[in-house]
């Protein structure tokens, strides 16, 4: 359990039985509870409550008079130093060594599983859906930050306890399939030597070319000299299945999986009773009382739920209007049982979000959507704008920025502000392989520590030999000695595997974690843990839970990356005040266990952002 968790237990115990002996007039079922946060000032103490100055209109006495009713029922616990009544009201915690050591054992006994939390409300099925790129052409690099940012959001949200289906919305209905039909149709003929002009609303990008060539590669000229509707109608499906399968590649390639890709298309499919979601989604509208028709077409009365102007469903022509596609697919998430829907969106679509909540009202689920907006993403190359490819004299598209700056530094990049700020992605920073990019930095921490793991176990590491250093060497240089390997190799991708003097590949078979076990062993005496930068890991890394639960909640998993940031520092601050290969084999294998915990730590918060945690670079 949190160590803020069992401080609050015991805090909300005292303050129950404070006014159950009547020295507290406060409703028992009305007094707030404890809500442990971290002094901004850590002079103060590791943890502080406000409680009895939250207590203080209820009570109708003083907070500090509450704070130390509060603290005269504490149980005496030799794990917390010294208790103190501050300021207003506050009672600040300082704890004893042991209350951090406890964290070590919990991490490594956990694992993956570190910091997994459960929903007070209960189990909540949540459907995210994001990037949702029309079918028409390459993915850009906005798409890229909701990928990122919607992956990461559902791995935190899964991990904090929530069950996530994450979902990409295929935009396979409407007029722009037939536009870019055309304009493939159009490249096709001219790469053949005919010479027409592409219309003036057309897709003109390269690659129509492109799919346009590959359709000549295999059926050459047999569509050259049909009707333009009988190319196009071929071409249509041939055009978007093509860029749909690019679609999921490029998310596959990004570590994007999800669990389905809904087409729009059969919103309009008729089941076994002859009903559509379209008809379902509208009968339901109808039925509320909020469906009406004016001038021959057919209006959602969204104005009675706060949207400036009702929304037209259907036109006069009888043609459905864009609006409805997304009435008739909200409506199928509520069918499939869903508790609660977010939708990723572009900042642009800002507009769209009164409609749609509207929608939701209609049907009785005022609370049920919730719409992230996602700004704008930047590119930057040393600092100058970058506005069209190198390669292309286009846009840069999204697999063009991971194919050159790798899937951990653009994840990273996307993630490293909240979602409502724009991001300025410089690309040569995100490819540096030093210090001054945060996510090489990360990183290098966990494979330095996977390397000292690797040495105290007498694991040959790269470029060792069998007589390599022993686990017991206690020299400064012995440590130094167990620093990673080729800083310079690239941290973006999956480290190839360390290769010996000889070129042959070793020590393939062991999993760090037996590694880490064999190094460290059994009964760790970590009471030896006290020096502050041993502390200072340890509270860290105990923040760790509710740092994931507020992430969660907050739908910010930027956090992790400030997070892991922070841990990594901590660690190398710990690293070079603290000896971890000494002499004391008690003290060795205690500074080994907190490696261990931390390399978890840092592994597992880079994992949540889907992001790689090399054991070598």
């Amino acid at each position: 359990m949190q160590i803020s968790k069992q401080l609050g237990e015991i805090v909300d115990n005292a303050m129950a039985e404070a006014i159950k002996d009547g020295t507290l007039s406060i409703p028992q079922d009305q007094a707030p509870h404890a809500d442990l946060e971290r002094p901004r000032d850590l002079s103060h103490g590791d943890w502080a409550t406000s409680i009895a100055m939250r207590s203080a209109k209820l009570a109708h006495t003083n907070p500090r008079t509450i704070a130390q009713a509060v603290v005269d029922r504490l149980p005496k616990d030799t794990n917390i130093e010294s208790i103190e009544i501050a300021g207003p009201g506050f009672i600040n915690f300082r704890l004893a060594p042991a209350m951090f050591q406890q964290v070590v054992n919990q991490v490594r006994d956990e694992g993956k599983d570190f910091g997994k939390s459960e929903q007070p409300e209960g189990t909540h099925k949540v459907n995210i859906e994001y990037i949702s790129a029309n079918p028409t052409g390459p993915m850009h690099v906005g798409h890229g930050r909701w990928a990122a940012l919607g992956d990461a959001t559902a791995r935190v949200m899964s991990h904090a306890g929530y069950q996530m289906y994450q979902e990409f919305y295929v935009n396979d209905h409407g007029t722009q399939l037939d536009v870019f039909a055309n304009s493939v149709s159009v490249r096709y003929q001219q790469l053949l030597g005919k010479d027409v002009q592409m219309p003036e609303k057309c897709y003109g990008g390269a690659y129509v070319a492109d799919i346009a060539q590959k359709i000549i590669d295999t059926d050459g000229d047999k569509w050259l000299n049909v009707s333009d509707e009988e190319r196009c109608a071929n071409f249509k499906e041939r055009a978007y299945r093509y860029e749909l399968d690019e679609q999921h590649r490029v998310c596959a390639e990004f570590g994007v999986h999800f669990d389905k890709w809904f087409s729009e298309r059969t919103l309009y499919e008729k089941d076994e009773n002859g009903t559509s979601a379209v008809d379902r989604a509208l009968a339901a509208m109808r039925q509320k009382g909020y469906v009406y028709t004016k001038d021959g077409a057919v209006w959602f009365k969204s104005t009675a739920f706060g949207d400036d102007k009702d929304r037209v469903l259907i036109k006069e022509n009888d043609e459905y209007t864009y609006f409805i596609s997304d009435v008739a697919y909200h409506y199928n998430k509520i069918e499939r049982g869903f508790d609660h829907l977010i939708d990723i969106w572009g900042a642009d679509h800002h507009g769209y979000i009164a409609r749609c909540q509207a929608m939701m009202a209609a049907w009785g689920y005022p609370d049920m959507l919730e719409i992230m907006l996602g700004q704008l993403v930047n590119l930057f190359r040393n600092g100058e704008a970058v506005r069209m490819s190198k390669r292309t004299g286009e846009m840069v598209t999204f697999e063009e920025l991971i194919d050159e700056v790798g899937v951990d530094s653009t994840r990273w990049m996307m993630l490293s502000r909240s979602a409502d700020q724009p991001i300025d992605f410089d690309i040569e920073a995100a490819k540096r392989k030093d210090a001054s990019n945060p996510v090489y930095y990360v990183q290098y921490n966990h494979a330095r520590i996977c390397s000292i793991l690797r040495r105290a176990a007498g694991v040959n590491d790269a470029g060792e030999t069998e007589g390599g250093a022993s686990a017991t060497e206690g020299t400064k240089a012995a440590e130094s000695s167990a620093q990673v390997t080729n800083p310079g190799a690239n941290s973006t991708a999956n480290p190839e595997p360390a290769k010996g003097a000889h070129g042959i590949e070793e020590n393939l078979p062991h999993e760090i974690d037996a590694i880490a076990a064999k190094a460290i062993g059994d009964n760790v005496d970590l009471s030896l843990l006290t020096h502050e930068s041993e502390i200072a890991l340890m509270r860290k890394m105990d923040d760790f839970t509710q740092i994931v639960a507020d992430a969660a909640r907050d739908r910010a998993a930027f956090r992790l990356t400030h997070y892991s940031l922070e841990l990594a520092r901590l660690f190398s601050e710990f690293y070079t005040k603290c000896r971890v290969l000494v002499d004391d084999p008690k003290l060795q294998a205690a500074r080994l266990a907190l490696c261990d915990a931390v390399r978890i730590v840092l592994a597992l918060s880079l994992s949540l952002l889907g992001i790689s945690a090399p054991e070598r670079m």
